[in-house]
């Protein structure tokens, strides 16, 4: 170090200078090092946000204002199904999710709404749900559209967009597992079938359109058939007995019978040649469904059970009576199973006016008894038509779900009907109902469901969520082909013809038959060449001899035999009785 002569300031030396140069260059470089190490942090950050946003792991939206207090109300524990986000002054909220809870699907549902306003494919969206939760379904494919639930659908900007709007991130296609059945061997689907003695008289009555007269009349002569021990198992049975009871030769048994004129038993048996010829008598008959083959689960995923109507299609008030049929045979062979986390089983009427139209009281009274006990076995019943008028008071009553799409007010009546639609809603301060259920896009509904405390949730404007299988036909060869490869096509393929009434009154009336000539019968021997046997002493009866010789003991046997030996028990719309599983 060198002393500046001037003012007697030290200066550096070189290696000092040297030094202090050294040390700042290492310095700025190990500022530089973590500049471009945080540079390369913050870049890798922003990727990873990218792609987390890209896969939908990026922090869900939340809810506020309206939707928030509306969505609160939907809020639940358990499983559920998602139906859409909350609809507010015309804006989808995401994040407000409006679902109906599993555990209260069983308290049963409507699904409304005039044509073209999307019901089909809430339909199809609320079965895809309930098969994946493991919850077998079955419904009516009267238009034949739902045949895509068994294909997984087609992703395009659309519906991308329309999932992402209802919450659905991760919309994904997806298809189920279904069984094709139609009604009779005139479909193209696995043909099931179910016997004239099960069916019942006021089934059957519903689809012969007879009046309440009528009605009790063929319930007269499934009694003495019951009685009789005369299996009905097709159409040409019960044309028989008809016939029989009406021919000189039935006159007794149609007197004991009781009220029964041969005019209205007439009547019946022009309604019967009438189906048969519309195809009914491809529909009545063996091998019977078995409605357990409806409870299958494949794979953890509940099996949906399409109906389509075959050789009935003239006749569409068949499809939902047979399907009220298979929910009466439920009803009488499932055990009771109280609150369940998930039902069992999920009916889905669509055309629910064909079930109600023109339907006797007696008709109408099973019904509501029906809708309102099943609830208990496990069972939830959606019913899908165009107006909530359609169905009966008494049976509207017990539906905890609705799912309103829009309603056309063009005529007084139209006018009338959303007048009562909207009385039927809780209050609520956030929609003018009347001028919502008018103005419903497509794909949008007026929802309120039971909420897990059994109580109705707030009226939410619901934009439904897109279903992720086909939302279109798969094509009959396509349906035909699952149809011949399914396991239930070896077990309901072919008819079966057993002996029955038919069969049994035909053998009565050509009287008995006559010997084999073919078979080498010793001829019996002349009983003139033996001594006669000698005279037995009477001997008085017994006590139990003397019981049983009575004529009135006799007649009390008699009919209790006969009772329980040949009559058939008669359940729920009169339907027979089969065996509890």
């Amino acid at each position: 170090m060198t002393v500046d002569p001037k003012d007697g300031a030290v200066s550096p030396t070189p290696a000092e200078k040297a030094k202090v140069a050294k040390a700042a260059a290492a310095e700025a470089a190990r500022v530089a090092a973590e500049a471009a190490q945080a540079a390369e942090d913050a870049e890798r950050e922003a990727l990873a946000a990218e792609s987390a946003a890209a896969q939908g792991a990026a922090t869900p939206p939340v809810a506020s204002g309206v939707a928030a207090e509306i969505a609160a109300g939907y809020s639940s524990e358990g499983r559920a199904l998602e139906l859409g986000s909350i609809v507010v002054d015309g804006v989808a909220d995401p994040a407000a999710r409006v679902r109906i809870p599993l555990a209260t699907v069983n308290r049963h549902g409507l699904i409304a709404g005039a044509t073209g306003t999307g019901k089909t494919k809430t339909l199809q969206g609320i079965a895809e749900q309930l098969s994946a939760a493991g919850v077998p379904v079955v419904m009516a494919d009267v238009k034949g559209d739902l045949s895509g639930l068994s294909t997984a659908g087609e992703s395009n900007d659309k519906i991308t967009a329309r999932a992402i709007e209802t919450g659905d991130d991760s919309w994904t296609p997806s298809g189920m597992p279904v069984e094709f059945l139609s009604l009779g061997t005139g479909g193209i689907g696995i043909p099931v079938r179910a016997t004239i003695t099960s069916f019942g008289p006021i089934l059957l009555s519903k689809v012969l359109g007879l009046n309440e007269t009528q009605e009790s009349t063929l319930g007269l002569i499934f009694h003495w058939a019951d009685t009789q021990g005369l299996a009905l198992l097709d159409l040409k049975d019960l044309r028989s007995v008809i016939a029989h009871l009406t021919s000189a030769e039935g006159k007794a048994d149609l007197k004991g019978i009781g009220g029964v004129s041969t005019a209205t038993a007439g009547v019946i048996l022009r309604s019967l040649v009438n189906l048969e010829a519309d195809g009914g008598d491809t529909f009545f008959g063996e091998p019977e469904l078995e409605t357990e083959d409806l409870l299958r689960v494949v794979g953890g995923a509940g099996v949906i059970t399409l109906f389509e109507l075959g050789a009935q299609a003239t006749r569409p008030a068949m499809f939902s009576t047979f399907l009220m049929w298979v929910l009466a045979d439920l009803f009488q062979t499932l055990p009771e199973e109280g609150d369940l986390e998930k039902p069992k089983l999920v009916f889905i009427f669509d055309e629910a006016h064909l079930l109600f139209a023109d339907a006797s009281k007696a008709f109408l009274q099973q019904v509501e008894q029906t809708v309102k006990l099943i609830r208990s076995k496990g069972v939830g019943v959606f019913f899908c038509t165009q107006l909530p008028t359609d169905i009966p008071n008494s049976v509207l009553s017990q539906l905890g779900a609705r799912v309103q799409h829009a309603l056309r007010a063009f005529t007084p009546d139209d006018q009338k009907a959303l007048n009562k639609t909207v009385r039927t809603y809780p209050k609520t301060e956030h929609y003018d109902l009347e001028k919502a259920l008018t103005s419903l896009g497509t794909g949008e509904a007026i929802v309120t469901v039971l909420s897990e405390k059994g109580a109705p949730t707030p009226v939410a404007w619901t934009k439904i969520r897109p279903p992720r299988s086909l939302m279109d036909t798969i094509g009959n060869d396509a349906i035909t082909a699952a149809a011949a490869s399914s396991p239930l096509h070896q077990k309901y393929g072919q008819t079966i013809d057993r002996e029955s009434a038919y069969e049994r009154l035909t053998a009565k009336v050509a009287g008995a038959p006559t010997a084999d000539p073919s078979l080498d019968l010793p001829p019996l021997p002349d009983l003139s060449q033996f001594p006669p046997p000698p005279p037995v002493e009477p001997e008085g009866p017994n006590i139990a001899e003397q019981i049983l010789g009575n004529s009135a003991v006799k007649s009390f046997l008699k009919s209790a035999a006969s009772a329980a030996g040949r009559e058939i028990s008669r359940s729920i719309f009169g339907t027979g009785s089969r065996r509890r599983r």
